[in-house]
């Protein structure tokens, strides 16, 4: 049907063979166009969507029905046989979430696109429950739930930022029980759709503006308790990977302990209810001023405490000797200086006596070695008188007469005794050896 040949009475040389060759003078048939968008909606494959009904109607063997998505303001009509429909074990209502099997087919003659349901099913809280936790282990994987990742709230916040429902309670709570912890406390309102399909985009877009406000220090995200299916919002991926790119701490006060949302996980705090959040965020100024007197308690008796140890300590200081009469170290350490330099003259006395004492030992014992005290004795010393002819073991050239033949008869000699030494010759008597007595005379 998409050969231009095949319309009655046209030629295929008369019409373009695409639609970039049409123009104003060459234009397609109107039930050329449809032909060709028919025959390529045909090849589009069916696909299983995710959606709430919104609009539902029998007409006979037929069925129509509106599907809107969960997430955003998006709706798309649909078809199905009313078969399929009484095959159901639960009869599908308006508000039911399921999962349809569409196929998109184009009407010819009246050029309307439908998207037929070839097979629906719906989505019972046990498939939410195993789909919430399918994601919330493949975000965790990534790293998002993970503490090193979650900021720190500040101690007293200047403004917070509180995204919650219209004139809800959750709000209501908050602002109230905040206030009558801190009554200076300040608050930036957006209030936003918690529930239903536009509730994401909503906070989505309210969770960046107060992010980027630079009065901001912290965001609470409050919602009351509900049903699983109120609470899917704060299960959106979307959402839960806004929260995780925000620089402002975040937190999560969803009032519904049996489900725990993802929000919870993600946040920087999670909250058990929206009072609970009030409580966390900001102190209680009834217990700051109360830890303030404390302190002021603790630190003036600590203060008491280190005055009076130190007091004590000059007064013991005072009392002692060394105080009363601070000279008496002066004179101790004089009295030590004067019995050391007595020790030390009478050392150096000490050894001074000792020295002469050897020292006139040694002089005795010199005198006693010396050839005059064998003069004084009465010995007497033989040279010849003659000169000799110095040699290296006669230095001086004089001759000690040692044996008789050395002074024959008339050799004049030289003798020396004790008080000097006069000259004398020899008579050429010869003595042969001394008595054993005469020789130690």
């Amino acid at each position: 049907m998409s050969d231009p040949a095949a319309l009655p009475g046209m030629a295929a040389t008369t019409l373009p063979a695409t639609a970039a060759e049409t123009s104003p003078d060459n234009p397609w048939p109107l039930q050329l166009l449809s032909q060709k968008l028919k025959a390529h909606i045909d090849r589009t494959p069916s696909a299983w969507v995710e959606g709430q009904v919104i609009e539902l109607s029998r007409r006979g063997t037929n069925a129509y029905l509106t599907l809107r998505d969960v997430d955003a303001e998006v709706s798309l009509p649909a078809s199905v046989w009313s078969k399929i429909l009484d095959r159901q074990n639960m009869p599908l209502e308006r508000g039911s979430r399921v999962v349809a099997l569409l196929k998109p087919e184009f009407w010819l003659k009246t050029g309307r696109l439908n998207m037929l349901v070839r097979d629906i099913r719906p989505v019972g809280l046990g498939d939410l429950l195993a789909r919430i936790e399918r994601l919330r282990q493949a975000l965790s994987a990534e790293g998002l739930f993970a503490d090193s990742r979650k900021k720190p709230l500040p101690l007293l916040p200047h403004r917070i930022g509180l995204i919650t429902g219209r004139d809800s309670d959750a709000k209501k709570d908050i602002l109230r029980n905040a206030a009558l912890r801190w009554p200076a406390v300040e608050f930036e309102l957006r209030e936003v759709a918690v529930q239903g399909n536009a509730a994401v985009s909503q906070i989505i877009r309210a969770l960046r503006d107060l992010d980027g406000h630079p009065d901001v220090d912290v965001i609470v995200i409050a919602r009351g308790g509900g049903a699983l299916e109120d609470l899917l919002p704060f299960n959106s991926e979307e959402l839960v990977r806004a929260v995780a790119a925000a620089a402002t701490p975040i937190v999560s006060a969803i009032g519904h302990e049996a489900d725990r949302p993802l929000l919870d996980d993600v946040a920087d705090l999670r909250a058990s209810t929206p009072t609970d959040a009030a409580k966390r965020i900001v102190p209680d100024v009834a217990e700051e001023l109360a830890g303030v007197r404390q302190a002021r308690d603790h630190l003036r008796r600590s203060i008491g405490r280190l005055v009076d140890r130190e007091t004590d300590r000059l007064s013991s200081l005072h009392s002692r000797p060394v105080m009363a009469a601070p000279e008496g170290m002066i004179t101790l350490r004089a009295e030590e200086v004067e019995r050391l330099l007595r020790r030390a003259s009478a050392a150096v006395s000490s050894t001074v006596v000792r020295a002469a004492d050897q020292l006139v030992h040694l002089q005795t014992q010199v005198r006693s070695l010396s050839p005059q005290n064998t003069l004084d004795r009465g010995y007497a010393v033989v040279e010849l008188a003659g000169p000799r002819a110095a040699t290296k073991d006669n230095p001086s050239g004089h001759s000690v007469v040692r044996d008789p033949s050395e002074a024959p008869a008339g050799t004049p000699l030289k003798v020396r005794v004790a008080l000097g030494q006069f000259g004398a010759a020899s008579t050429g008597t010869v003595q042969q050896g001394m008595k054993e007595g005469e020789a130690h005379d």
